[in-house]
């Protein structure tokens, strides 16, 4: 009996010891977002023997089982799914914020504004040579400030850009990592340490891939991820497009075109992303390309209506008008007349000197249309900035849920410190127990030791 308790107290203590390290590594881990909260199994442990032919059982402790690491699939992928979501709205919102923030800072409908308010107030004085090169200024820094909003906008769209070519290295990088995980779980043990380890480097190869592209995950006996990227349409038969099946993974490929189209490939099958960043950043881009051939319009029909009326008036000279701008569209518009008395204000035919503003009158009239440039630009920021107020309260809505499912699956997997401070209380008292039946066991073997 004496060295049942003895056995007993031994095996009881080294499972509280157990208990206490894997509860230390869950709070050294409280705060990295990669670790999932370990327990430890135990088991009654019964030993048997066969003497003359009988079985006899007898209570021999407790039995240490293996590391069991809290997780739950379903939980999982809601969160993938969740985050996966809010990734492409983010990505697209903050593309076109930075669209906006370029056509807003180039100040081009001020621009053209400030061109219609310089020609109207040449009709008070229409050979007063100080407002003709006031009109002349103003349709230069008009020029100057398209070519800065084409620049800028331009620059917004090679930042978008980037990012995807970041993404997919990003992508990319997981899918090794993920293979190479894959490979290595076939050879792990259940139940170690080491395996949850690679658990973890899992399921965050998972959230890498998830925050790129919208994903179907399935998992096998050992638990290794089969990985395919939802896709628009998704290949025939299957549920998306192949990225990591065991210890193989395959390539994200990307080009962009000059129409802001995203194709996307893996081994030679294009699909466009359903979900995830890649998704958001394709469709910012096909909405700045149309906001950048937008702008282009608006320069040419500048272009186009400022020289028609130059073609149809007479200037201050008499002369026949002389085109006012250069160039095709915002990245190459420039200024052409010089001087100022080169404005064409007066109806062909007039004489020199004449103080007729019948064309200027069909010019302003021209900007000022429904279908002129100032108007064209105001629709153009309009649609611009109703698009991104959509999307933010898309997006609103999308980070609740997101922020519920990450809440339920750190319920499921996290660490709370309170509990596990009272489990270490709780384990302390355990060893301690433990250590008294070996120490009251240890007594008696003595006080047997002793009788005479």
């Amino acid at each position: 009996m004496t060295t049942s308790l003895i056995n007993i107290g031994r095996s009881g203590a080294a499972a509280a010891r157990a208990n206490i390290e894997v509860t230390a590594q869950n709070i050294a881990n409280a705060s990295n977002p990669d670790y999932v909260r370990r327990s430890l199994s135990v088991s009654e442990f019964v030993g048997t023997a066969t003497i003359n032919f009988q079985t006899s059982s007898s209570l021999s402790g407790v039995q240490i089982g293996g590391i069991q690491r809290a997780n739950s699939e379903l939980i999982q992928r809601q969160a993938r799914n969740s985050a996966s979501d809010l990734s492409r709205a983010d990505a697209e919102l903050s593309g076109l914020r930075d669209a906006e923030t370029a056509l807003e800072n180039s100040r081009l409908f001020e621009g053209l504004v400030n061109f219609e308010a310089s020609l109207t107030l040449l009709e008070s004085d229409p050979t007063d040579p100080a407002l003709r090169t006031s009109a002349v200024e103003t349709a230069r820094q008009l020029a100057e400030t398209f070519q800065f909003a084409d620049f800028a906008l331009g620059n917004a769209r090679n930042l978008v850009e980037a990012d995807v070519t970041v993404g997919v290295e990003v992508i990319n990088g997981a899918a090794t990592e993920l293979a190479r995980i894959n490979q290595e779980l076939i050879n792990a043990r259940d139940g170690t340490a080491g395996q949850a380890a690679l658990f973890d480097a899992r399921d965050a190869a998972l959230r890498d891939i998830g925050d790129e592209f919208g994903t179907v995950v399935q998992f096998d006996e050992f638990g290794r991820a089969e990985v395919r990227l939802e896709a628009n349409p998704p290949p025939a038969g299957q549920t998306g497009v192949l990225l990591v099946s065991g210890s193989t993974a395959a390539s994200v490929n990307v080009s962009i075109q000059a129409d802001g189209s995203t194709n996307f490939d893996i081994a030679g099958t294009q699909f466009a992303p359903v979900s995830g960043a890649m998704a958001g950043r394709a469709a910012a881009l096909t909405n700045m390309a149309t906001r950048q051939s937008q702008l282009d319009a608006i320069a040419l029909s500048t272009i186009t209506r400022a020289n028609n009326a130059q073609a149809a008036g007479a200037a201050l000279d008499g002369s026949s008008g002389q085109p006012l701008f250069s160039g095709r569209d915002a990245s190459d518009i420039a200024l052409d007349l010089q001087d100022g008395a080169g404005l064409a204000l007066a109806v062909a035919g007039s004489p020199a000197g004449s103080r007729n503003t019948g064309n200027l009158g069909n010019l302003i009239a021209a900007f000022g249309a429904d279908d002129g440039p100032i108007a064209a630009t105001d629709r153009t920021l309009l649609a611009l900035s109703s698009r991104i107020a959509g999307l933010d309260t898309t997006r609103e809505g999308l980070a609740i849920i997101n922020a519920s499912a990450e809440a339920e699956l750190l319920a499921e997997t996290g660490v709370d410190l309170d509990t596990e401070a009272a489990n270490l209380i709780r384990l302390q008292q355990a060893f301690e127990a433990n250590s008294r039946i070996i120490q009251v066991a240890s007594d008696l073997f003595d006080t047997i030791l002793g009788l005479r």
